[in-house]
């Protein structure tokens, strides 16, 4: 997502620049690494500053941050912010009040006080934009939902034929049965937890007919692999595959199938989504954002394994309803969560700051 936004800078005319390559994400809430992020930043600071004096052409014209949060706060744009007094954006910044005390509670207090130095903030999802109006004010807050390069997707659908037949050569699946796909990390946490919750879901669906291909690798694949054991060769495991080949991987499913444990929104689902491929998963958190329930896409109550089996049914034996989010989801991807959209989005956003866009 930040290539993507650097992207879409560059398309809109500006000169992106990595100005830094301070890193200050802070997995376990470490003290110890918080203190030598604090250290490094505050050398970056006195960097960056000297260049830019010595240099005034090279000072930028804006800061732009992405994914400001209690595990990776910014400390650098706040104070370049004050001693240059440029406009600051940040792009996905969530804030978590939880968090105010605790092993990420220095973080916190970083993250907050860049959100509330900032000018613009850019939320991905709409359970962000409210804590964020609450937290900084609402006039700086507008939502950007997650976008993509809709277009090798869109070509993949078109081809979707194609693809099938591929897929069935590679994987050796039986055309006649549905294909349902998952694509993730395998590893520790979130990514795991949703995989054993998928196979949880499936075991329960054994009475439907279905069959997976589940993309991905990582140290805790073992841990996938015996836990779609019980599912024989109707569970396919393909490795983690090149981002050139995933458009016609998706565009030759059938289903496409993810608890979101955790999930912020889920960049897969929009991917699925942007090659016709319809997604079954659960209404939490930023999913909403990215799935339109009943038209691109089936959202559960919960991520119960009996509630998502009981709508893995419903979908599988509903045929005509996939073929219409299929064709709904390529739509709405185009129009809304594309690479065309998010141009006009953050030209919109921009114009209060008189930047040229």
């Amino acid at each position: 997502m930040a290539r993507l936004f650097m992207q879409v800078l560059a398309d809109l005319g500006h000169r992106v620049d990595i100005v830094s390559t301070l890193r200050s994400y802070n997995r376990k809430g470490d003290s110890g690494h918080e203190s030598e992020t604090v250290a490094a930043a505050a050398i970056e600071v006195e960097r960056l500053s000297a260049a830019w004096q010595a240099d005034p052409a090279t000072r930028p014209d804006l800061l732009f941050t992405y994914h400001v949060y209690h595990k990776a706060a910014d400390y650098l744009c706040p104070a370049l912010k004050r001693r240059f007094n440029l406009p600051y954006v940040i792009a996905e910044p969530s804030v978590a009040p939880k968090r105010e005390h605790g092993p990420w509670a220095a973080g916190y207090r970083q993250a907050a006080l860049a959100i509330r130095a900032a000018d613009i903030l850019l939320p991905i999802t709409e359970l962000d934009r409210v804590c964020l109006s609450a937290f900084a004010g609402a006039d700086k807050v507008q939502v950007f939902p997650p976008f993509l390069d809709h277009e090798p997707f869109a070509a993949a659908a078109d081809a979707r034929g194609r693809h099938r037949d591929a897929v069935k050569r590679l994987h050796g699946l039986e055309p006649e049965k549905p294909w349902l796909l998952a694509v993730g990390m395998m590893r520790a946490g979130d990514k795991i937890a949703s995989f054993l919750r998928l196979a949880e879901m499936l075991k329960l669906g054994m009475d439907a007919e279905w069959q997976i291909l589940l993309v991905g690798d990582g140290p805790e694949r073992k841990t996938a692999e015996q836990a779609f054991a019980f599912a024989g060769n109707r569970a396919r495991f393909t490795g983690q595959l090149d981002s050139q080949d995933l458009p016609g991987l998706y565009a030759a499913c059938d289903l496409y199938v993810w608890p979101a444990i955790n999930e912020a929104y889920g960049m897969a689902l929009l991917e699925a989504q942007a090659a016709g491929l319809p997604v079954l998963s659960v209404r939490t958190r930023g999913v909403p954002d990215v799935v339109r329930h009943g038209e691109t896409g089936w959202l559960a109550m919960d991520d119960r394994p009996e509630t998502l089996a009981a709508a893995l049914r419903g979908i599988l034996g509903d045929k005509e309803l996939r073929r219409s989010m299929a064709a709904t989801s390529i739509r709405h991807v185009a129009a809304h969560l594309s690479m065309t959209a998010a141009r006009q989005r953050l030209s919109a956003a921009f114009a209060p700051l008189g930047l040229p866009a």
